[in-house]
């Protein structure tokens, strides 16, 4: 399925049905889907996702129904769109990243969880164990975060050791001190100096850059966190007009201009996320199903980007990348 047309079918998920249809969709399974991003920018991984629930037999109105909510970035309409999954009784809530999955949790102790997150889902209290889940909640992890200093590590490689890099997180993502404490653990270790900017909507994102232009950073680090992904546009073009380099934890940003990516193949975990809710429909119990951790990992270069920014990519280096974009 191409990405524009699950687009469409996405859009067209709580479309008017005939009567008669519906009547008889509603003897079906339903899974509500959470997500704090947008519709278009969650379009791949959630499509991945889908193939993966087909692949257990449930096909999306033909045996299960799916009702996707997105926040469109406004993580305060969270609550809200979990409270409205929960009043339609879905057989199984899946949370797409941290933020959502913590508020499905909040949301109710009785309905089947499956999330999809970067953290450590021990760490933020959403299970009581990887083996042993517990409750209503389990899931898949890749565990981006634990990459912090290898990320900051490839970043000051290509950075002149003199000049600071400078690292944007969101001000409102339950991450982010994790990741910034991480972050600025690893520059000390690197003998660097880490400056930080915080923002909580995109309309600060120019400002978060220009003052961390002005602290003269030579590169930009930005935090493992799903809420850039909808800003995605907007942060490559600031970091292109102020020529800096760029590290993300998604390879998707390096496809559209970001220098360098080192994560998780998250297409594998929303997969694995897919195939653990279709066993859920199917009767097992979220307690019984130990969190599985992601651990495929991408290291993208954008070769072009480089060259525009005047960068030599080592070949060491370029013998570690699992993708390059030329």
């Amino acid at each position: 399925m191409r990405r524009r047309e699950f687009i469409a079918l996405l859009g067209s998920a709580t479309a008017a049905w005939p009567l008669a249809s519906r009547a008889q969709q509603r003897s079906l399974p339903e899974v509500g889907v959470l997500s704090a991003q947008s519709q278009q920018s969650e379009a791949e991984l959630l499509s991945e996702w889908e193939k993966a629930l087909n692949d257990t037999g449930y096909v999306s109105g033909r045996n299960v129904l799916v009702e996707y909510r997105f926040a469109d970035g406004q993580g305060d309409r969270l609550p809200m769109l979990a409270a409205d999954l929960v009043r339609r009784q879905v057989t199984v809530l899946v949370a797409n990243t941290t933020p959502p999955a913590l508020v499905a949790k909040a949301a109710t102790e009785t309905i089947p969880i499956v999330f999809v997150t970067g953290v450590d889902p021990v760490e933020v209290g959403l299970v009581a164990s990887f083996n042993r889940p517990g409750a209503n909640v389990t899931g898949v992890t890749f565990l981006s975060n634990k990459l912090v200093a290898k990320r900051l590590e490839l970043l000051a490689t290509l950075v002149s050791a003199a000049a600071p890099i400078g690292m944007l997180a969101h001000t409102n993502n339950p991450n982010t001190g994790a990741d910034v404490r991480d972050a600025l653990a690893a520059a000390s270790a690197l003998g660097r100096t880490l400056h930080v900017d915080r923002v909580a909507s995109p309309s600060e994102l120019d400002a978060a850059i220009t003052a961390l232009v002005q602290q003269r950073v030579g590169a930009l680090f930005v935090a493992p966190q799903a809420d850039f992904r909808i800003w995605q546009r907007q942060i490559l073009t600031l970091a292109e007009r102020n020529a800096l380099p760029t590290s993300f934890s998604n390879s998707d940003f390096v496809v559209a201009g970001g220098l360098m990516s080192y994560g998780p193949n998250q297409i594998e975990s929303y997969r694995e996320a897919g195939i653990y809710t279709g066993r859920i429909l199917k009767g097992e119990k979220p307690s019984e199903l130990p969190v599985l951790v992601s651990t495929k990992f991408t290291f993208a270069i954008n070769i072009k980007t480089a060259k525009a920014l005047g960068l030599t990519i080592p070949p060491s280096m370029l013998a570690l990348t699992t993708m390059i974009i030329e």
